[in-house]
């Protein structure tokens, strides 16, 4: 016999708020159970109505703000609360940053049982139009008007009804509405689930299709590409399948801001957020002081974002992927910009303790490794003896664990740790941290 739910109240209940949630939700305590209170901040006095009641928590909406944050502002997006794009535009930037050094930083105490020895400033970058990569979905609703583009609403698995994206590079971002009548046109108007943006001088744009375009339907996806300085790229099955719907013109930027140039396809793993992609990898040089002549070892190496720079600078790099197609465009690059490297494929999360590339005693070692983090190959990296280890992390929880290792098993010290801005106005949190041998 299936219980029935009660039905929520439509009264609205006040609380004050404590903290915020990894997904960025205003965390209060009522009648000591945890409500988890969307668009609430912390130190908030808030009205709020009820979504979701279990036995162990309640989730709600905040309605009214009675005590505002001083760190509250006015979101920069019209779509704010309905879009489940961005969750933090109601905070302001530098509280944003905060929030997530904090959440780093106590992963590291928490999960690593580690504390740094210094804490350094964020790497920071624009915070409007910052996306340079973004994967979009793409539907038929004919109750909403036609095709739509864009991201999922909050609370529910339909997509949003976005005019424009504030955070996506503003020649695809500001074009929402007429890349979705584009679509509206075409006789596979119902046929296309996706599309990928990749940006560098100019957008290129994957449209993922069950069903390949008519002449006429290329004919105006043509058009438009012309007349927006796009390239379309069709992906009617695997990442193999990729093909340009016509001529196209080659991707590439510059990691550094110098005259390295790095090529790309666009379905490859890039930064999202170019500018603080730049800085971040100056300062991983920076920190790593790589010398003319010291043996450079790069796990997880992708296309080369890390490895072109620490070659500039004179060190014997030995570049590790996973790949294969990105250790052979990886090696391109590296030749492209006239430097001599080893570029490895290898599986990171099953590593061959016998492979000829761990045998070798290195330096200095960088690794950026996906969310699962490091945790198989760390004790071969620390056997290698390297006596600084920059870790660029893209989850503070499998940094904290990697950290706790390289630190309490390895004997290595933490000496530096910093966040990066990569995804202003989300709760994810990218960051970099400083090994050394004592």
């Amino acid at each position: 016999m299936t219980r029935k739910r009660k039905p929520l109240p439509e009264t609205e209940f006040s609380a004050t708020v404590t903290d915020l949630d990894h997904d960025g939700r205003g965390v209060a305590r009522v009648d000591g159970k945890v409500t988890f209170i969307f668009g609430a901040l912390p130190g908030e006095t808030v009205r709020y109505k009820l979504q979701r009641v279990t036995r162990a928590l309640d989730e709600a909406v905040a309605t009214a703000i009675d005590v505002p944050s001083p760190d509250r502002v006015t979101p920069g997006c019209a779509h704010f609360g309905t879009c489940g794009g961005c969750s933090l535009q109601h905070l302001a930037p530098a509280a944003q940053v905060a929030f997530k050094q904090q959440a780093m930083l106590e992963a590291l105490r928490r999960i690593g049982g580690v504390t740094p020895e210094t804490v350094a400033e964020p790497v920071l970058g624009p915070v409007w139009g910052y996306r340079r990569r973004a994967r979009m979905g793409v539907k038929l609703v004919h109750k909403k008007g036609g095709v739509l583009v864009g991201f999922r609403e909050r609370d529910a698995n339909a997509l949003a009804v976005l005019d424009r994206c504030e955070v996506v590079d503003p020649r695809l971002g500001d074009r929402l509405r007429k890349i979705g009548a584009l679509f509206d046109t075409l006789s596979i108007a119902d046929q296309i689930p996706q599309i990928e943006v990749s940006a560098s001088e100019h957008v290129a744009v994957t449209i993922r299709v069950l069903t390949l375009p008519s002449d006429d339907d290329r004919a105006k996806l043509l058009a438009f590409a012309a007349e927006n300085d796009f390239d379309f790229y069709l992906q009617p099955g695997g990442p193999d399948s990729l093909q340009p719907l016509a001529d196209i013109r080659p991707l590439d930027y510059s990691p550094d801001g110098s005259a390295l140039r790095l090529n790309f396809l666009p379905a490859d793993f890039i930064q999202i957020n170019a500018d603080v992609s730049q800085r971040m990898v100056n300062q991983a040089l920076d920190w790593l002081n790589p010398a003319a002549g010291d043996s450079v070892l790069e796990l997880f190496a992708g296309l080369g974002n890390f490895t072109l720079p620490i070659a500039a600078r004179g060190a014997q790099v030995t570049a590790v992927e996973g790949e294969a197609g990105l250790v052979a465009r990886g090696l391109a690059n590296l030749q492209r910009n006239g430097f001599d490297g080893r570029f490895l494929k290898a599986d990171l999360f099953k590593p061959d303790p016998k492979a000829e590339w761990l045998k070798t005693r290195y330096d200095l070692a960088l690794i950026d490794p996906p969310r699962s983090g490091a945790k198989e190959i760390l004790p071969m990296l620390a056997a290698t003896k390297a006596r600084r280890i920059v870790y660029v992390s893209c989850h503070p929880g499998t940094l904290a664990r990697d950290a706790g290792e390289l630190v309490n098993t390895h004997g290595y010290r933490l000496t530096r740790v910093g966040v990066l801005d990569m995804f202003p106005h989300t709760t994810h949190v990218e960051s970099m941290a400083l090994f050394e041998r004592p």
